[in-house]
């Protein structure tokens, strides 16, 4: 199956293909009630069960590179764009919900679309404005790459543009006006140096992160610059507000600013707690035998957050690998997680 998800190309806007064949899939099942919101797909249980769990993942992938937008298979791992992100967690989740028609607990499954692109075209959004009854759960846990491991929460991200003002003169008589460029230089010090925090949340270990990813400016090539432009990155551990994050970015770099210089809060995706605690969560950590880790990068168990739904990234694949030219996914890994979400769904929570 995982092979077949591979094969069908769905480069985020471009999933419609791909949705068909899950929704075709899940139609096979009698035991789900099967409902399509654009190329947004979810398939629910009806059993009356005490909790209700969702497990979900996105349908797109980032573009193919280097040839790998055919799957290919090497002993037992296959290759190929999105197979890492995230088509063998998809493919594990597709085989569940045509194998276990009776889980202890009653289950959504829920494949969106456009996961890989900026959130105003997140089909997750879309479902939380049309059809917030179909994500409803106690619970929710993301199929994304963790290595097979419970990923815990996730850190926030927010990107700052910096906008540093000069004076324009000839390069001949710099002396004459300021150049803004230059000015960038206590700035990239300051980011060189940063430190990452690193809080102890549920005996997850975050670590924050703030990388300068763009800079701007120049006007000619005999032109002292008036303006220059620096944009960064800030992964926050989630026991930070998005507030505080940025103020505490104000304080590492706010001396090197004055008057007439912008600071602007160009994007703002907030994280979410380990939430580990309840017990669909827990019953996950003890059913994969290992100790939980924090997830360092975004994911959309945020969105859940936000909604009040608890929920953790648990799927196959390296995280490292994602977006390679290179992913690709064992067998081994794909028996893992179905096996792990398997006896979940089998327990009696």
């Amino acid at each position: 199956m995982a092979t077949a998800l591979v094969a069908i190309p769905s480069v985020s806007h471009h999933e419609t293909m791909v949705a068909d064949a899950v929704e075709s899939a899940l139609d096979l099942c009698p035991w789900l009630t099967v409902e399509r919101v654009g190329d947004n797909v979810v398939a629910r249980t009806e059993l009356n069960r005490r909790h209700r769990l969702l497990l979900g993942g996105h349908l797109d992938t980032v573009p193919p590179t280097g040839g790998n937008e055919e799957p290919r298979i090497v002993a037992d791992t296959l290759y190929g764009v999105g197979a890492t992100d995230m088509k063998g967690g998809l493919a594990v989740l597709l085989h569940l919900a045509g194998t276990v028609p009776e889980p202890t607990a009653d289950v959504t499954w829920c494949f969106y679309v456009c996961e890989e692109v900026d959130q105003r075209f997140s089909g997750l959004k879309m479902l939380w404005e049309e059809r917030p009854d179909l994500l409803q759960a106690d619970a929710a846990i993301l199929g994304e790459p963790t290595g097979g491991v419970v990923e815990a929460g996730c850190q926030g991200t927010m990107r700052i543009r910096i906008d540093l003002e000069g004076a324009r003169a000839h390069t001949a008589r710099p002396y004459t006006g300021r150049n803004a460029i230059h000015r960038l230089a206590p700035l990239l010090t300051s980011l060189n140096g940063y430190v990452s925090r690193r809080p102890v949340l549920d005996g997850c270990e975050y670590a924050e992160q703030l990388q300068a990813v763009e800079v701007s400016g120049g006007v000619a090539a005999n032109v002292v610059p008036d303006q220059a432009s620096l944009l960064l990155n800030h992964r926050f551990a989630p026991d930070r507000s998005p507030a505080q994050a940025e103020a505490a970015l104000r304080e590492l770099l706010g001396p090197h600013l004055e008057p007439g210089d912008r600071w602007e809060l160009v994007e703002l995706a907030p994280g979410a707690p380990p939430s580990l605690d309840h017990p669909l969560l827990a019953a996950l950590v003890e059913a994969t035998g290992e100790p939980p880790t924090a997830k360092q990068g975004w994911t959309d168990v945020a969105s859940f957050w936000a909604h009040g739904v608890p929920a953790a990234n648990f799927g196959p694949g390296d995280p490292l690998l994602a977006h390679t030219r290179d992913e690709h996914v064992g067998s081994d890994e794909l028996d893992h997680v179905a096996g792990v979400l398997s006896a979940l769904l089998g327990s009696d929570r």
